[in-house]
């Protein structure tokens, strides 16, 4: 799940400096629709034609003394429509957005940076066929089975390789993944768990080899969120014994759940669909954050089908200031997973919505 309202407005915003004109009818947004099915490597690349599209990397990284450290990576294309018929090589109807954070316990610290530009020139681009993706040189690239990112930022660098280790997971049906009662009201949306990582982190100067696990969802949609929605929370787990869990909520203004749903992949490559009355989220422990005074639920007691597992950050700061790109503020952070009181997997959280309502048209 991604902030498909703020994207679509930064867009919108962006691209009215950067065009000097719109066709009288431009062509629609691609529409997502029911039991379209997904093909790869196809899929994995750009789908230019639709609204908005993320490729959005998470994961647990070990660097040396066992020093756990949570990271994101995100690029995220989103069209505009009507940009597309000035003949200068200047003008775009394609914007790229990169986010990249880094949760630091042991310095208390969360690092991170973010990007913003129009495709083209060479220096901002989304590719179809094939994930390859970049801005500036911020990059995410895939050949054969193995991603590599490379991002450097003010104050930190990743360089990284994820080996992909099990095949797509299917979220929805087939892909085919709804945020609400409209069938409209849906993107194609694909999970690659248990990715197995390796390479550095650089820090203040520092570098550091660093592996572990990370969880790369791919996501592409052309119609926001139900009006009666405010936000979301939304998880990503990679379990130990090999097995994953995907799920969301989607809150109305009263903060009561108005949509749900996930994906279920046990040890053996079994992949089942939750629905609504097989997902309940209950916000355990409150945090409130120092810059913004925004609260968010940074602990969670999650029923998943016949499981129950609680949530706990890596660290309570890990609060995103996007405002120079998407113009919003939410949490997102590394969270550790346990079920009877026992650790069972590793993975993120994202909590939207919570400083004010999202800005979804």
């Amino acid at each position: 799940m991604r902030p498909i309202g703020w994207l679509s407005a930064a867009a919108i915003g962006l691209c009215g400096l950067l065009c000097a004109q719109q066709p009288e009818q431009p062509p629609a947004l691609a529409p997502v629709t029911a039991g379209a099915r997904l093909e790869f490597p196809r899929d994995l690349g750009s789908h230019d034609a639709f609204g908005i599209e993320w490729w959005y990397i998470t994961g647990w990284l070990t660097a040396p003394d066992n020093e756990p450290l949570g990271f994101q990576i995100t690029f995220f294309r989103t069209r505009v429509v009507g940009a597309g018929a000035n003949p200068s090589a200047f003008a775009t109807d394609q914007i790229l957005i990169a986010h990249c954070a880094l949760s630091d316990a042991k310095r208390g610290r969360l690092w991170q940076d973010q990007r913003v530009r129009r495709a083209g020139m060479g220096l901002a681009q989304a590719q179809s066929g094939q994930t390859r993706v970049w801005v500036d040189d911020w990059r995410l690239e895939r050949s054969n089975n193995i991603y590599h990112t490379s991002i450097a930022a003010d104050e930190f660098a990743l360089d990284l390789t994820l080996a992909v280790t099990q095949p797509p997971m299917l979220n929805g049906q087939d892909g085919y993944s709804q945020k609400g009662p409209a069938e409209a009201s849906a993107s194609y949306y694909y999970s690659e768990p248990q990715l197995h990582v390796a390479g550095s982190v650089t820090r203040s100067g520092q570098r550091s080899a660093v592996s572990g696990l990370a969880w790369l969802d791919h996501e592409w949609s052309s119609q926001p969120l139900d009006p009666a929605a405010v936000g979301w929370d939304w998880t990503g787990l990679n379990l130990d014994d090999g097995g994953a869990l995907m799920a969301f909520r989607i809150r109305d203004q009263e903060g009561h759940t108005y949509w749900s749903a996930g994906s279920e992949r046990d040890a053996a490559g079994h992949t089942q669909r939750l629905t609504a009355d097989q997902l309940d989220f209950k916000p355990l422990r409150q945090w409130r954050s120092p810059r913004t005074g925004v609260s968010y639920p940074v602990s969670w007691r999650l029923q998943a089908g016949e499981r129950t597992l609680e949530l706990a950050p890596l660290m309570d700061d890990q609060e995103n200031d996007t405002r120079l790109s998407t113009g919003a503020i939410y949490w997102e952070g590394a969270v550790r997973a346990s079920e009877r009181g026992q650790p069972v997997g590793r993975g993120y959280l994202e909590l939207t919505g919570y400083e004010k309502p999202l800005t979804l048209r």
